[in-house]
């Protein structure tokens, strides 16, 4: 079938902001589809509210809409751009259930819009529950007991039929938010009481639980001409019961029998032509271990979470041909991305092993509740490849950046048999490094099984790499063992503590015995053809398959994992790079193993290597290409951290040197450079022994900032108000590392902002500044940030140009520099340099059309701004006003405080953007997920030294009409200015209390400040929680309780007294 001529303009639905469930995968799936489009000749209009993404680049549509992402916003843009089609299915849940209400409202209909890809009747065959049951019936496939409820009663009235144990699956929902297995009526009522108020029809599904069922994918696509191929089949390590994002994946699947492939092949291919999808199509079935007996437990009609990683394992482009699918083209007229000479009809086949681990951000949140369920937790992944299961499990557990890179944590020592038994029974994050741990204990597999009810094939290969290990502690410097340790994917940190050295002799004993990895093509075409992709994986074989070219090239490290404080930006920032350096003539290539991200298509840089991000990894193929040099200012904290090891094999870092890093990360040297700059910044020193930290922080005086040095997004980072705090703070850390010291900070309060510029060690340019809403204290992460500057006057503005331009050439950056400063009395205060890409170059780069990583880029290259027409200034400022806003995902993470402070929580970002502060704060609120209301009730709790403050919040809340809330102190400090207030008792009483008007629905709002530092379980922890899980706004910043004020007073008619005047 030719392409469809009758339409020429294409709007395409992105998937908003990054959220626990529906994160980067679907900037990779958008970021294809526009492109696809656009090579097949469309005009495409692009909507999405992300700020931080390759996506929303005006390079990558005709025009893009960075608005909310909600029915009003997208018929604005309809109305005004007349569109002939719309793509929803690569957006993910948000593209969907955008398109539904679409459709339903008449929106589509009225324009002469059609829909493209999967009709409205398939998606919703498959995305409502009752319909996609009646659909299983009708083709005679099974699907577990469930029910439809509405309400908690039916909820529990079904449940009584079918018994214990259950799964709650809200309808319409992102990674399975809201939901989660049910054990007794008790947590029964609670889950399906949450999932009602998350789902936004107001749907659960009650089901009966399969755990302890193997789960199977199928990634399948198929056409307008019912031709129908399976992509990639995955296997979870985890039995049912884990979501699939957080369980650990593997490619092609390993424990079914070819008749159990074929059987399920054949019905994820019949579901998909049943349904008549056009386009990507991920279905999830559940295997009885012991019978052919199995269950649909879900479909998803548009390109899923799993299609990217299907996309990496296989070099298949779901998203890419499924948008060519999606305007009339076939499978049959479609080119093979790896082989042009054949079509898109031939299934792929993976001679090697994919696995995918999940990175979970309890790094970060301590506290949290790690264990596992049906609600997704992980914030982000990694892919390996090997030739065999273990290699490619163990790649992959050294990319994920915690520890040490070995399958081993030291700390899992310290708990008891009893305990590991217990964490294995319910999983959490760590489960795979526990039952290695007991596999060293001598645990057996069938003990190991019945506890886990993982398969047995997988448990044997784990028990296999414990066994090899003890076998090679016998054998120190043992050649032939080393040689096959490294086949099994054991790296160089794993051999040196089981042989007890150093990983530098376990190297040099390898380069003395030429044991070095050879590089695979990721080839799916079976030997029939040879993949033309520039594609590669190591392994320690004979042929390598990598050649190297004579042209010039350039390295450039990503940033592995997304997590909390390392994001999307600095892919973002990636693929910038790799397409300036090739602009300059040179080969770029890319080390990165991150599935979700453009970085990691193939298509995008001259070679990509989806390798761990180790020193050894890296090395390896620095060693094959001899690059003039590496890149590692654009992949964060994870390539910084590199450098120095690369320097001392004798790798160049081109851009910024490893000494200015070292001068601006490492505390002393920092302070030296402010003295000699004569720069002002917060009292501060840098403490290398614990029993320190009192003393110095008492000379200090208190309030003070605490924070270890070298981390992401803030991590460990509190202000502590006295020494009380401190103690409890020092409790929860680990011994302070010399090498990384303990900086503890004078805590300065005032007006932050964060100043991204570009410099070639002459000329200092800067595109923006951005100013932080809340006052110093917040994470810039977790802060809304506005551009232009509202605050600042032009003294301050061309201080902050003088010293930013100082401090760059001192440092002599080539490249990004971030600078962070804090604005008091007028006076400017330095609060940390970073001398690399930030998370607000995207955002920075989008609002001032400053392509920002490419001018970085071209500097480390050798080209000279002056030669650009660039000079140091700040770029002037334009007439709208941009907002950052962040998004959390705290629904997901239960246990977690929601208190914003120094160390970072979000886990993505939102934009609006507008004439005004007002207007574009509107648009960033609800951009984020917030929807404000105008009217209700708002509960104020606040710690004393916020009273004052509180006063002008709760007056104005009054004269909007809400009603106003309050506990016992709070309530009498505002009824000295006669505010209209109702008392409510604190969580101990039993009578209305703070908990219960939540619950209830009374309030809107709840304003809850911290009377001092970090309380877990304490009352303002539950009343932070409760709201989170209700979905009411919760806000413990009193300057974001100002914003959102200004937007609610925006958009209110007051009535005031004519005697008033304007007062």
């Amino acid at each position: 079938m030719p392409k469809n001529k009758d339409i020429e303009k294409i709007l395409v639905i992105g998937s908003g902001p990054i959220v626990i469930g529906q994160a980067a995968e679907f900037d990779y799936s958008g970021t294809q589809a526009c492109q696809a489009l656009k090579e097949e000749g469309y005009t495409v209009i692009l909507a999405n509210s992300n700020p931080a993404t390759i996506m929303t680049d005006e390079t990558i549509a005709d025009k893009v809409y960075m608005a909310p992402l909600t029915a009003n916003f997208l018929k604005k843009i309809i109305r005004k751009e007349r569109p002939c089609a719309i793509l929803p299915t690569l957006g993910g849940q948000t593209g969907l259930n955008l398109a539904v209400k679409l459709e339903k409202e008449g929106v589509l209909e009225r324009y002469g819009i059609k829909l493209l890809g999967t009709s409205l009747e398939a998606i919703e065959k498959a995305e409502d529950r009752e319909k996609f049951r009646a659909l299983m019936k009708e083709l005679n496939e099974p699907v577990p007991p469930s029910e439809i409820v509405t309400t908690v009663e039916e909820a529990v009235e079904f449940v009584r039929e079918i018994g214990f144990p259950i799964i709650v699956r809200p309808a319409f929902t992102l990674g399975g938010t809201g939901g989660g297995m049910c054990q007794n009526e008790e947590e029964l009522r609670h889950i399906v009481k949450n999932g009602l108020a998350l789902s936004p029809v107001n749907q659960c599904l009650i089901e009966k639980s399969i755990a302890g069922f193997k789960e199977i994918e199928y990634e399948v696509i198929r056409d307008a001409k019912d031709q129908a191929i399976v992509v990639c089949n995955m296997e979870n390590i985890d039995p049912v019961g884990v979501h699939t994002g957080d369980s650990i994946v593997v490619a092609p699947s390993m424990t079914l029998t070819d008749r159990e492939n074929q059987m399920l092949r054949h019905v994820s291919l019949k579901i998909i032509r049943a349904l008549k999808i056009e386009g990507g199509c991920n279905v999830q079935l559940a295997l009885d271990p012991d019978s052919l007996d199995y269950y649909i437990i879900e479909v998803n009609p548009r390109v899923s979470r799993s299609s990217a990683l299907a996309s990496k394992a296989t070099g298949y482009p779901i998203a890419k041909i499924a948008a060519k699918i999606a305007v009339g083209l076939t499978l049959d007229e479609i080119k093979n991305p790896l082989v042009d000479s054949m079509s898109a009809c031939f299934e792929p086949m993976l001679d090697y092993v994919v696995t995918k681990i999940p990175r979970f951000p309890f790094d970060k949140f301590t506290t949290g509740d790690r264990t596992l369920g049906t609600q997704m937790k992980a914030t982000g992944e990694i892919m390996a490849i090997g030739r065999n299961f273990e290699e490619s499990l163990l790649k992959g557990i050294r990319s994920l950046e915690i520890g040490n890179g070995d399958f081993y944590l030291p700390h899992i020592e310290n708990c008891t048999e009893e305990e590991l038994i217990d964490r294995i029974k319910q999983p959490d994050d760590e489960r795979i490094f526990i039952i290695a741990h007991l596999f060293r204990l001598g645990y057996s597999v069938e003990k190991i099984h019945e506890h886990t009810k993982i398969d047995k094939f997988f448990l044997r290969k784990i028990r296999g790499i414990i066994d090899f290990e003890q076998n090679l502690a016998r054998d120190r410097f043992d050649v032939e063992g080393l040689i096959n340790a490294k086949k099994l994917g054991f790296s160089d940190q794993q051999i040196a503590r089981i042989w007890a050295t150093t990983e530098d002799e376990v190297f040099h004993l390898r380069m003395n015995e030429n044991i070095i990895p050879v590089y695979k093509k990721v080839d799916t075409c079976a030997g029939t053809y040879e993949s033309q992709a520039p594609y590669f994986y190591s392994t320690y074989e004979k042929e390598n398959e990598s050649v190297r070219t004579e042209r010039e090239k350039v390295i450039v490290l990503g940033s592995g994992p997304i997590r909390i404080g390392q994001g999307i930006e600095f892919d973002y920032a990636t693929v910038h790079s790799v397409l300036a350096i090739q602009e300059k003539g040179y080969e770029a290539i890319i080390v990165n193993n991150n599935p979700e991200t453009v970085s990691t298509d193939f298509s995008l840089s001259d070679k990509l290597y989806f390798e761990p991000l180790t020193l050894e990894d890296v090395m390896h193929i620095v060693e094959l290409e001899k690059p003039i040099g590496v890149i590692v200012q654009f992949g964060g904290q994870t390539a910084i951290n590199l450098a120095a090891g690369l320097k001392q094999r004798g790798v160049k870092i081109l851009g910024t040197s490893l000494e200015a890093i070292d001068r601006a990360e490492d505390r002393d040297k920092f302070e030296h450079l402010l003295d000699e700059l004569n720069l002002q910044k917060p009292n501060g020193k840098a403490v290398t022994m614990k029993e320190d930290v009192i003393t110095i922080a008492e000379e200090i005086g208190y309030p003070v900032l605490v924070r270890p040095s070298y981390v992401i997004g803030g991590a460990q980072m509190e202000i502590a108000h006295d020494r009380e705090e401190l103690t409890k703070y020092l409790a929860n850390i680990p011994a302070i590392n010399p090498e990384k010291p303990l900086l503890v900070d004078e805590y300065v309060t005032g007006i932050e902002v964060d100043v991204d510029a570009i410099s070639d060690g002459e000329t200092t340019f800067i595109p923006g500044i951005l100013e932080h809403i809340e006052r110093a204290g917040v994470h810039s992460g977790d802060s809304i940030a506005v551009y232009p500057p509202q605050r600042l006057s032009d003294k301050v503005k061309q201080s902050i140009l003088e010293a930013t331009d100082q401090i760059a050439k001192a440092l002599n950056v080539v490249g990004l520099i971030n600078i962070q400063f804090i604005i008091k009395n007028e006076k400017v205060y330095v609060i940390e340099v970073n001398p690399r890409a930030s998370r607000t170059i995207p955002f920075l780069s989008k609002i001032t059309g400053v392509p920002m990583a490419n001018l970085a880029t071209r500097s480390i290259l050798g080209e000279r701004l002056a030669e650009k027409g660039y000079k140091t200034e700040i770029l002037p400022e334009n007439n709208q006003v941009y907002v950052k806003l962040p998004v959390f995902s705290f629904e997901k993470l239960r246990s977690v405080d929601t208190t914003l402070g120094p160390e970072m929580k979000s886990t993505g970002e939102a934009i609006g953007y507008d004439t005004n502060l007002e207007k574009a704060l509107y648009k960033g609120f609800i951009a984020s997920g917030l929807n404000i209301p105008n009217e209700g009730a708002v509960l104020l709790t606040v710690a004393d030294k916020d009273k004052p403050e509180v006063v002008n919040i709760a007056q104005r809340f009054f004269e909007l009409g809400f009603e106003l809330y309050a506990t016992k102190g709070t309530t009498a400090y505002l009824k000295r200015y006669d505010l209209p207030v109702i008392e409510v008792n604190k969580i101990d009483k039993n009578e209305r209390n703070v908990i219960s008007i939540i619950r209830d629905g009374k309030v809107q709002f709840v304003i809850n400040t911290l009377s001092s530092g970090k309380q877990p379980r304490s009352d303002g922890f539950m009343i932070r929680r409760e709201s989170v899980e209700r979905g009411i706004i919760s806000l413990t910043n009193l300057d974001t309780a100002d914003a959102i004020l200004r937007v609610i007073e925006s958009k209110t008619l007051q009535v005031t007294p004519i005697t008033d005047r304007g007062k």
